[in-house]
């Protein structure tokens, strides 16, 4: 980029801040702790939802902040305010200084610079005016209900933000970052008789708005929530027991993600706490598993150009043909284990101090025919959608509700089934998979991750998978 950044604008401008004397709080409030930085950040995000045929909310945002965190040992010190003043930073300063008293901690190398960035400046809430945004939720509405009479419900919510981010550390390295986010999504209600079902999509990434106001794009949105709706119009219910399950490709993903990714993270396993701890270089899953954490794929939802420490994204290798290969890794868990960060740093806000989190956590695809796949299992269950779902992050247990799914019965897809929900362990699910697809897919841009009470955009994906053994709970008994 040339010239001055969106991010200098907006904190050495406009917020009036000097660079020269931050650069001085910043190297006083760290001196002698391992590890710490100036985290500052602007944001605006908005949002509309339309329902029952009107408007029925529309919020706007503007936010900015700061948070000053030293780290000694395993101990942080965080201060944060909304106030993006010099006296502000020295006060947080003040409260800082006390985690690395009596401790004589030599400052940890500065994250390796990168001049990639994955977004310009563009903020795609000036993209296109409010009566334009309120015209393509109504015209959403208007193509549902047209689409067949069975639609009863339709809802429709537009969301956006752009955020600006400046990283300071001790040693005067200064890193930006800009991150757009926009998102769509669509619910339909469908109904015969007494019976009512529900279909839902949303798409979404770090993108402007174009996308989503292109009718191919949204009108495709919408036919896939009524064709949900439809199907599950006509299901019966599950059956229940241990059977062999295929996973679709893209959101079920979700299920690894969730049951597997975050026992990947390395603060479990620098505290032991993860079922994947001290398993490095053994087999943890089936041959022909490889799953990776990938922040640096453009306009995905997950992906960012540095994390919130400033440290460039990368591709990292999780499990590479069953066998255990890497931690997604913060500074301060990387340091302690004697490995290296891997850009997975992140925070909610400026307001919360960063963990090792997911960005876009996916298993690649394997050699199968996904048509082969299905084709091979006599009786079983094939998952498309799923809803939400309870795990144990660091057991990996979990228990996960489909919205969409099918009885596969003699190789062929047969009656979608209502109800169905899977049960078991993600360590285990992993040696449990029997083929995996060549038709690896990522979800649509729709995934947040909670993890300590922090909520970050991530994406997750996978070809189709064949599950030996997965408990199915249902209403039924399996035959």
């Amino acid at each position: 980029m040339t010239g001055t950044s969106a991010a200098q604008e907006l904190f050495f401008t406009r917020a009036g801040l000097d660079r020269a004397r931050l650069d001085g709080l910043v190297g006083d409030a760290l001196q002698g702790a391992d590890d710490g930085e100036l985290f500052l950040e602007y944001s605006q995000s908005e949002s509309f939802s339309f329902d029952d045929g009107r408007l029925k909310a529309a919020s706007f945002d503007t936010s900015q902040g700061f948070g000053l965190r030293a780290v000694s040992g395993e101990q942080t010190g965080y201060a944060h305010a909304s106030d993006l003043s010099e006296e502000a930073i020295r006060r947080a300063a003040t409260t800082v200084r006390a985690v690395r008293a009596g401790h004589g901690g030599v400052m940890s190398e500065p994250p390796q610079p990168t001049n990639r960035h994955l977004y310009g400046d563009d903020n795609p809430l000036n993209e296109i005016p409010f009566e334009q945004k309120v015209a393509l939720l109504q015209a959403i509405d208007a193509y549902a209900r047209a689409k067949d009479p069975r639609v009863k419900q339709v809802s429709a919510s537009l969301a956006a933000s752009w955020q600006a981010v400046a990283i300071l550390r001790a040693d005067g390295v200064m890193v930006e970052d800009i991150r757009p986010l926009v998102r769509l999504n669509v619910s339909v209600v469908a109904g015969q008789g007494d019976r009512m079902e529900t279909g839902s999509r949303g798409a979404g990434g770090r993108v402007g708005y174009a996308r989503f106001f292109d009718p191919v794009h949204w009108q495709a949105e919408v036919d896939d929530a009524l064709r949900q709706a439809l199907v599950n119009l006509d299901s019966v219910p599950a059956p229940a027991g241990e059977m062999t399950v295929v996973l679709g490709p893209g959101w079920p993903g979700i299920l690894l993600h969730e049951a597997i990714g975050h026992g990947l993270e390395g603060d479990f396993n620098r505290k032991k706490t993860s079922v994947f701890s001290g398993m490095m270089g053994e087999r943890v899953a089936a041959p022909g598993v490889t799953i990776v954490d990938d922040g640096t794929i453009e306009s995905r939802r997950g992906s960012l150009s540095v994390d919130d420490e400033g440290t460039p994204t990368e591709n990292t290798v999780l499990i590479e043909d069953g066998i255990l290969k890497g931690y997604m890794q913060d500074r301060m868990n990387a340091r302690l284990m004697g490995m290296k960060p891997t850009g997975n740093g992140r925070r909610e806000s400026f307001a919360h101090s960063p963990l090792p989190r997911m960005t876009n956590t996916y298993m690649l695809a394997g050699d199968r025919d996904p048509a082969e796949i299905l084709g091979g299992v006599r009786k079983g269950v094939y998952a498309v959608n799923f809803g939400g779902g309870q795990v144990d992050i660091t057991s990996g247990k979990f228990v996960f509700t489909c919205t969409e799914a099918y009885m596969i019965e003699n190789g062929k897809v047969g009656a979608p089934i209502k109800g169905a929900t899977l049960i078991g362990a993600g360590a285990e699910v992993l040696k449990q998979v029997k083929a995996v697809g060549n038709d690896l897919k990522l979800d649509a841009g729709v995934g947040t991750c909670g993890k300590s009470g922090q909520g970050v955009p991530v994406g997750v994906g996978q070809p189709t998978l064949l599950i030996d053994g997965l408990t199915v709970g249902g209403t039924a008994k399996a035959a």
